[in-house]
């Protein structure tokens, strides 16, 4: 049911501690709004601070109605959606509740947004507001790993990597959820004033700024519902044949379809590639050696499906963001 527009709050009144140009940023607040995504931009833009102690964020929450329902309390926005279109950063935190519909006064204020030469960020699933506006399509997108699957079925025209913690398109930018947002907003602090300044922010909000988006989530699959509709007893089978050569046409003779029809079948139930799964897969495997064993890493390599020690390496290096080696570390610290 389509939600009725209402009147518009009052724009937010900087207060004098901002630099004249201060850099306006919109947080669009959107009834069921998770209120830890509602709060991440707040935080990490309020407490940028220059050298010479002035703050070069003005960070506006705006809603479409004075109140909103963040869950188990109210939020009271300072600024109405009027504000959005004039801004020169929007970010959009996640929504709980994906079949709410998106009030179409959001989607103009975002879309006005972008036409003005904003940037337009998304945390969590405030990717599906950005998405409904038609801002992701043709990009690279990602969101919390347990929507994208729903993103890439709704939006097929996006290509969603469930992996990373953020993508930056430029002046559209998407995070995974929870603290990924954070991670994002300090990638915006680091291109906006550099990495010291970004660095004291995320010490003020005990973050490290190291994570970069190419990291990936961390994601627990949970196993398909024997439904016979599913690919479940496909996704077991490979996770029992993980270590094998595993080349799209066996996976497609496997299940009895042609690669094409497998391909779509993987997009459509768990938001990838038969490969990246499969490598995503391998990846999980050698973290729980690493963690949990001495086994040596071109061991490790093999055991899980690599031909050579320097392949994973270099895949372990994308996927997760440090090297084998390195993560066997930080668990043994």
């Amino acid at each position: 049911m389509p939600v009725a527009e209402t009147p518009r709050c009052d724009d937010f009144v900087p207060t004098e501690t901002h630099t004249p140009a201060a850099h306006a940023v919109a947080v669009v607040a959107l009834d069921g709004v998770n209120p830890f995504d509602l709060a991440i931009p707040c935080e990490v833009f309020g407490r940028v601070r220059l050298a010479d102690g002035s703050a070069p964020y003005r960070v506006h929450v705006c809603g479409l109605t004075r109140t909103i329902d963040a869950g188990a309390y109210r939020v009271q926005t300072p600024a109405g959606l009027r504000v959005v279109p004039l801004a020169d950063t929007v970010i959009v935190p996640g929504i709980e509740d994906l079949s709410r519909p998106i009030p179409n006064g959001v989607l103009r204020a975002v879309r006005a947004a972008a036409a003005n030469g904003a940037r337009i960020a998304s945390i969590c699933s405030g990717a599906f507001v950005l998405a409904a506006a038609g801002l992701l399509d043709g990009l690279r997108a990602t969101t919390h790993w347990l929507a994208a699957a729903e993103l890439a079925r709704r939006y097929p025209k996006i290509d969603v990597d469930p992996n990373v913690l953020y993508v930056d398109n430029g002046r559209i930018l998407t995070s995974a959820g929870a603290a990924a947002g954070m991670d994002l907003c300090l990638h915006i602090v680091r291109r906006d004033h550099g990495a010291a300044i970004a660095a004291k922010a995320a010490r003020l909000a005990v973050m490290p700024l190291e994570r970069a988006g190419g990291q990936a989530q961390f994601i627990v699959h949970e196993t398909p519902t024997a439904d016979g509709a599913s690919l479940e007893s496909l996704l077991r089978w490979l996770e029992e044949h993980h270590h094998e050569d595993l080349s799209i046409g066996r996976i497609a003779r496997h299940a009895a379809m042609s690669t094409r029809s497998l391909s779509r079948h993987f997009r459509e139930q768990t938001g990838t590639t038969p490969a990246q799964w499969i490598l995503r897969l391998r990846i999980r495997r050698a973290q729980h050696l690493l963690e949990t064993s001495t086994i040596g890493i071109e061991r490790i390599a093999g055991e899980v499906g690599f031909a050579a020690s320097a392949t994973f390496r270099q895949r372990f290096q994308r996927v997760v963001g440090t090297s084998p080696q390195a993560y066997r570390q930080s668990f043994r610290r």
